[in-house]
């Protein structure tokens, strides 16, 4: 039997090529590409958004990766909160001003849906397409909440993809609501309690 790749935390030095897969892994997601559906503008504006919605991962020790880079994880503890301002001046600048209102009825949708109590938080997980289906997901997901177990700590997402679902309900997470907004895909919060051992 072969040996599991081993999850590690990724310092600044490979930075860039996190952001890379994740651009890569959310190359078809709903709510991606709703939100930047012309490639160009995507591949443009995809990185920068990572970086600000989840880059102080990397600051914590918490942006996570399998070998090779082939599947990252981005996660915030808690007390730590995306840059939201840099966030909302990506959307400003790139959106199609047609979305700009279901954009933000769904920013406020997640402010709402947000656990009050301590969490930690994932704003992206995700997969280099080529190494798909090899349960580099659920090694990720194994290895952050091994210490959100261990903490005792509750830990939260949106999913916004809902081919997805099924990995975060096998991991503890239920659903806990669903944002939508004019033509806007469905984002899923979902909450797993704190110290659910599994």
């Amino acid at each position: 039997m072969s040996a599991l790749p081993e999850v590690k935390s990724a310092d600044a030095t490979v930075r860039a090529n996190v952001i890379n897969t994740i651009v890569l892994g959310f190359a078809t997601d709903p709510m991606a590409r709703w939100a930047w559906p012309d490639p160009s503008v995507y591949l443009a504006t995809m990185p920068r958004f990572v970086n600000a919605f989840g880059g102080r991962a990397f600051e914590h020790g918490t942006a996570y990766v399998t070998q090779g880079i082939h599947a990252v994880a981005l996660w915030l503890p808690p007390g730590v909160e995306p840059d939201e301002a840099r966030m909302g001046a990506i959307m400003e600048e790139t959106l199609r001003p047609e979305i700009s209102e279901d954009i933000a009825s769904i920013m406020k949708g997640m402010a709402e849906h947000h656990p009050r109590v301590p969490h930690w938080y994932l704003p992206f997980i995700a997969t280099d397409p080529i190494w798909f289906g090899q349960g580099l997901g659920t090694l990720l997901m194994k290895h952050a909440l091994r210490r959100c177990d261990e903490e005792g700590i509750a830990a939260y997402l949106e999913s916004s993809n809902p081919r997805n679902i099924s990995l975060y309900e096998r991991h503890g997470f239920k659903i806990t609501g669903r944002i939508q907004s004019g033509s806007s895909p469905v984002l899923t919060p979902m909450l797993r309690p704190a110290g659910k051992m599994g």
